[in-house]
This record gives C-alpha cells, structure tokens and sequence, in this order.
C-alpha cells in the first residue's frame, strides 16, 4: 500500500509541476512586457525632464514606470522562489519515493538472504582466486566453520571420492562428490551444479551442491539387492539343475525298467503293477518338468522362437498324444481348425504346443463325462489367432477363474481337494502368452464345464506346395451317428465348412429311420453306434457308397468284424482333417482301408511281441551297430545294455569318460572302431565333455565317430555345452525308447556298419 500512495503522490507532482511551468511562462510574458512599458516611460520621461522644465505628469508617469518595474522585479522573485519551492517539494516527493524503494529492495534482499540461508541445499560463491565470497548457513555446516571464518579464505571441503565431471551445453558443470563431513555426520554425497556467474569484484564461480546421500545409499542397497538376487537366482537355477539331474537320473531307471518289464511274460496282475509304477513315474516327470519350466520363467530364461510351423498339424499332433488319456477316462478328445486361418505361420510352435497341451490336459483331468474340444478360430484383430479348450468337467466357481492363473494356485485347494497338481500348469502358460504379447481367459460355469482361450498374435508364413487342400463337397448328403456331442459337432462342423449338407443322429434308430429316405454320399458312424447298427440291420445293404465307422486305435481289432458288417472304411479318433479328406475324396474300393489296417495291426502285433523275434526285426531296421556307452550308474547301464540288446545292436560298456577314452582308442587301434557313442555327460573323473574332446582332438581329420549325449539336465545351455564339445546329438534322461531308436537310426545312415 506504501508504494502505490508514493506513486500516486509523484503522479500529482508531475501534473502540478506541468502546470506550473505553464504559468511562470505566462508571468514571465507579463513582467517582462511590463519591464519594457515601464523603461520605455521611464526613459521618455527623463528626456523632457532636462528640457529644464518641470513637468509633474512627466514626473509622475517616470515614478509609476520604476513602480512597475520594481513591483514586476518582486513579481519575478517572489514567482522564481514559488518555482524553487514546487522544485523542491518534488526533489522531496522523489526522495522519499527512493526511500521507500531502497526500503522494499533492503526488504527483498533480506528475504532473498534468508531463503538462501534457510536453504537445505549447500550453496558457495568463489572469486577468481578461489576465495569463497558468500556460504550459506547449510555450507557452513558440512564444513563445520562460521561464515566469518569462511568468507575471503581458499577453503575446500575434504573430498573423499568423486564421480565424473558432466559439462552440460549452457557450461554448467555437474558432478559427485563423497565429503568427510565436519559436523560429525559422517561422510555425505553431494551433487553439485557450478556455474559462472558476475559478482561484485569480477566474475565468480557459483555452486549448489545438494545432499544425495540417501538416494546414493539407496541405489548402492538396490545394486547389492540385484546382485543377491541375481546369485540366488544363479543358485536356484543351479540347485533345480543338480536335483533334476539327480531325480532324473534313477527316474531313467524306474520308467526303463518298467518297460522292460512290460515286454516280459507278466500275469495281468503283475501287468496292471508295472504300469502303475510307469504311469507314477510319468507323472512325477511332468511334475519335474512344470517346475523346470517355472524356474526359468522366474529367472527370465522363457525364449522364444520365430519360427515356420504348420498350425493344423501342431493342433492335431497336441490332440493326438492326449487321445490316449481321454480314451483311458472314457471321454472324447477332439479338434477343429478353421480353414481360414492360415496353413503356416511364424512362431514358436513348441510353446503353443506346451500351452496346448497344459490346457488340454487340465480339461481332460477335470472332466469325467461328455469330452474336451480344442477349436482353433481367427482373433478379433488381424494376424490374431484364437484358441480354445472346452470341456464339460466340474467348472469353476466365479472367484476361483481369476486366482487360477497364479503362481501355485488350485481351485481346490484343501487338503481334501480331489485332483492333484503343483497349481503351475495355468501360471506357466499365462507367462507364455503374455510373453507372445497375447492374452489368456477362462468362463467357467460350475457343474456344466470351462472354457479357457488365450489369443496371440502370429504372422503368416510362406505357403508350400504340400499345404492342406480342402475338399469341395457342395451338394453331398452326409450322415454323423455319434452319442457324444464332442467329435460329431466339430465333424459337422468341417463337413459343412467343406460345402456338404449333415445330419446328426445320437441313436442308432433315428438313423435307420432317416437312411431311406433320401439318398447319402457317406455315413459316418461312432465305434459304439455302429455295433448297434450292425446288431439291428444289414448295413451292408444300405445305398450310401461310403460307410465309414470312427474307432479307438485300441479297437482295431474289430476291423474285420466291421469289414464283414458292411463298412467300407474306417477313421482313427481323433480324426484329422487330412485323413477325412482323403476318405471322403478318393474312390475306394471295398476293403482297401481294412487291408492297409491289417497291415498296420500287424506291425503293431510285431513290434509288441515278448519272445526274441522282435530283436531281428528291430535290428533290420536300423543295423546292428557297435556302441560304446559311456555311463557311471549301474542301473541306467543295465537299462541301456537292455534296450541296445533288445534293438539287435552290440554295446560295450564304460563306467566313467577316462575308460571310454581308452576304449575307443583301442577299438580304433585293433580296425574294429565303434559306429556310435552315448555319452553321460556327469561322470566322476573325467566327465562326457572333457572325454568327447578328448576324441574330437584324437581323430585329428579322421571320420568322426558320431556321439550322442546322455543327461539329466534339460536346460538349453546343457545342450550347447554337449554340442561345443563336439557331440552330435542329445537325449534327456529319462531315456525314451523311439527316441534312442531314432537316434540310431540317424547313426546307422550316415556311420558304416560294423563287421
């Protein structure tokens, strides 16, 4: 309020001073124009008074004219010293207003002085010479020194470790430094900012320093924390890696030799055992694989691939190796893939497959009746692929749909609950997904089933030329007998995407009752439906030109009494696209499917045969190979020996990679050298790596001897470390028969048989 009223006052001033001067102007115009009347008469009348005569108006009229000019002289000062009082009534109004002004600057200046004071941050001024100028209480401080003591002294704080220097593009120059604090605080981290700035006597440097001990220790807490987790990470993954190796090792032994036993003369009793202990030992395999998996997603190890694979085949491959766990709880497994997605896209197919085959499964051991259907559609947006799992199993409640996908999380998780499991199967591939920037979810009804999709997003592939064709079947008649809704809704499904008109028929009467009435290019007819038929009818009367009957492969047995029936041909559930392609499109004659099954049965009957012929067989396969096994623990050397034997190959056995060694090198000095190695990889001694190396460097330029790794340990740098040793090829424990005959297969093709 003080400022406005002083300016308000300076205002009036100026104005009055304005008029002011336009008056003494005017007065000034008077008297001088007086001055010059009153000389003028004074000087006329001075000259008729020498005339001699005296003249009183003359006299009168010179008196009046030094009157006027004495009364305008007086006029004239009394106006210079109104001039010199209105001067300096302004001169006093500008002082004051000065006045107050270096009151408000002092006022400011001491505010500034107190907010820089007040300041937390550490702020110092230094001359040229390097004389602090100016500190501020906080400076002071950390120095542990008053101001006064401060103030034209070269002083430094004790540094006792500095970052960098960081000159950014104004000139300020940025860095840390570590201070032995005098104020007995210890040391304290500042981050100062200098900067150039003009002072008093000449330019100086200013620098505020800010106190970021805290954030400092924070960030040293934070690297210590990420460097523990990331050894604890390194440990666990260790720790997983030894137990899985150590657990794997005589699970290989327990599942082996279940086998084995399997293919040996057993009592059904004895028969309905092994398996048990072969269906236990598989469980605790997947088990061991869902937390091998869940480990490296935790330790951030999930690559993923980009690679060409055909998406109907990787569907139908993932049904397929269910079927038999569907089959065994007496339900039905089926799968559809819309033809208009494309036939290859780009991904990782082997973790589609694992999220496939997780869903799946959870669908088929959580329902006991009806089936699970597996239904591949186009997503919402383009290059969005849609999966989906569907099954008529319990279902879950509504606030169980959302904790399911988390870490070790059950819907029931009492201790009465009816199904096991470690609760990682759903947390694994929901990271997947995610990770393949898709998304996961589930609607679930209880009582009546679940439904679990999960979306992402895939680009096409090249096409090739041996792509899937669908066949045109516009205008064909098609009837489907089935009583489970499963495989006949997803058949008629494919049938109608194909062009043909169906019809469904769940009993086998509705179906005797329709087939007359009009003419069908085919006849699609469930195991169970069709015995029903044959018990009921002759259906090898009836005009339909295919009549197809959809079987178990366990039920192949039946062909010929099927054959004998009337049935032209047969489909194994589940049933692939491709396969039901080819039934409906070719011209068959009748019988030519039942011999081709035929055949198949009796490679089946063959290939599972007890007494010593299948050991010819096997070994025509493949040749009769030497192999040098390399393998420490008794009972997987056994179960190797065993499975080599029955194979028709000639293994010799080595219990560590220093013997192997040496017994490779005598077989290649005597002329007999080995057509195949397998190699444990963890040996006492000298380990598999160290001896394949050994046999790398020995054959200098030789033909190498193919190798192929034995081990427990199923994380990919194990497999890098076999393959930079030197080795061909891998196999994880537990040992799987048709993967070790493939692999010496592979051996046989490109090794020369021994002798």
């Amino acid at each position: 309020m003080k400022t406005v009223s002083a300016n308000q006052r300076v205002s009036a001033i100026r104005a009055a001073s304005r008029n002011t001067k336009s008056l003494v102007l005017f007065g000034r115009s008077v008297v001088i124009t007086l001055s010059v009347i009153s000389a003028g008469l004074g000087f006329l009348a001075g000259v008729r008074m020498q005339s001699g005569t005296y003249d009183p108006h003359s006299y009168a009229i010179g008196a009046g004219a030094l009157f006027a000019a004495a009364m305008a002289a007086i006029a004239l000062l009394l106006m210079r010293r109104r001039i010199t009082k209105e001067k300096l009534r302004v001169l006093e109004a500008r002082v004051e207003d000065l006045s107050d002004r270096n009151w408000e600057l002092r006022e400011a200046e001491e505010r500034a002085r107190s907010l820089l004071e007040a300041q937390g941050d550490l702020i110092v001024r230094r001359d040229q010479d390097g004389r602090v100028t100016y500190a501020n209480d906080a400076f002071c401080a950390l120095a542990g020194k008053t101001r006064e003591a401060l103030i034209g002294k070269a002083m430094e704080l004790p540094v006792l470790d500095r970052g960098a220097m960081t000159v950014l593009a104004d000139g300020t120059c940025v860095h840390d430094q570590k201070i032995a604090s005098g104020a007995g605080a210890g040391a304290r981290w500042i981050a100062w900012r200098e900067v150039a700035v003009r002072g008093e006597r000449g330019n100086e440097v200013q620098g505020v320093g800010r106190d970021v001990t805290d954030r400092v220790e924070a960030e040293h807490a934070l690297s210590v924390a990420r460097d523990q987790s990331e050894t604890a990470n390194r440990a666990k993954s260790r720790f997983l890696a030894i137990v899985s190796h150590e657990i794997r090792t005589p699970l290989n032994g327990i599942l082996g030799m279940a086998d084995l036993l399997l293919d040996t003369p057993l009592t059904p009793e004895q028969i309905t055992y092994a398996k048990a202990a072969k269906t236990s030992g598989e469980t605790l395999l997947s088990l061991i694989e869902e937390i091998l998996d869940f480990s490296k997603i935790e330790a951030g190890k999930l690559d993923l691939e980009a690679r060409p694979f055909a998406l109907g085949a990787l569907v139908e491959e993932a049904v397929e190796l269910l079927a038999p766990r569907a089959q065994a709880r007496g339900i039905e497994i089926a799968s559809f893939v819309d033809e208009r997605l494309p036939a290859n896209l780009v991904g990782d197919g082997a973790r589609l497959r694992q999220v496939l085959l997780n869903l799946a499964g959870n669908a088929i051991k959580f329902t006991e009746q009806g089936g699970v259907a597996v239904v591949v559609e186009p997503g919402e947006r383009d290059s969005e692929i849609c999966f989906q799992v569907r099954d008529s199993g319990v279902g879950l409640a509504p606030q169980d749909q959302a904790r399911i996908f988390l870490d070790f999380e059950q819907a029931d998780g009492s201790s009465t609950r009816k199904f096991g499991g470690t609760g990682l199967g759903l947390a694994i591939s929901k990271r997947i997904v995610e990770r393949m920037d898709g998304r996961i979810a589930v609607e679930s009804t209880p009582g009546v089933g679940s439904t679990f999709s999960f979306t992402v997003p895939l680009l096409p592939a090249a096409e090739t030329e041996s792509q899937f064709v669908a066949p045109d079947l516009h205008g064909a008649a098609m009837m489907i007998v089935a009583a489970a809704d499963i495989e006949a809704s997803l058949l008629a499904r494919r049938l109608g995407r194909w062009g043909a008109r169906t019809c469904a028929a769940i009993d086998d009467s509705v179906a005797w009752a329709l087939l007359p009435e009009r003419r069908w290019d085919a006849l699609l007819a469930d195991f169970p439906m069709a015995q029903k038929m044959i018990a009921n009818g002759n259906v090898g009367k009836l005009r339909v030109p295919r009549r197809i009957v959809l079987i178990r492969p366990s039920e192949r047995h039946e062909l010929p009494a099927l054959k004998s029936a009337g049935f032209t041909g047969y489909l194994i559930k589940p049933v692939r696209a491709a396969s039901l392609a080819a039934r409906l499109q070719t011209s068959l004659r009748d019988g030519d499917d039942f011999e081709h099954a035929a055949a198949e049965a009796a490679a089946e009957s063959c290939a599972s045969a007890t007494d010593g012929s299948d050991k010819g067989k096997d070994a025509n396969k493949s040749g009769s190979l030497s192999i040098l096994v390399a393998e420490d623990n008794d009972i997987n050397a056994l179960l190797v020996r065993a499975l080599l034997v029955r194979l028709g190959h000639r293994p010799v056995i080595a219990a560590d990679g220093a013997a192997a060694v040496e017994s490779w090198t005598a077989a290649r000095a005597a002329g007999t050298p080995y057509d195949l190695i397998l190699m444990d990889v963890q040996m006492p001694g000298m380990d598999g790596l160290e001896a394949t190396r050994r046999i790398r460097a020995d054959e200098a330029g030789g033909p190498p001897t193919p190798i192929v790794a034995l081990t427990a340990n199923a994380y990919a740098e194990d497999r890098e470390a076999c393959l930079a040793a030197g080795m061909d090829a891998l196999l994880v424990k537990p040992l799987d028969r048709e993967r070790l005959r493939e692999a010496l297969e592979a051996a046989a093709r490109r090794a020369p048989l021994a002798a």
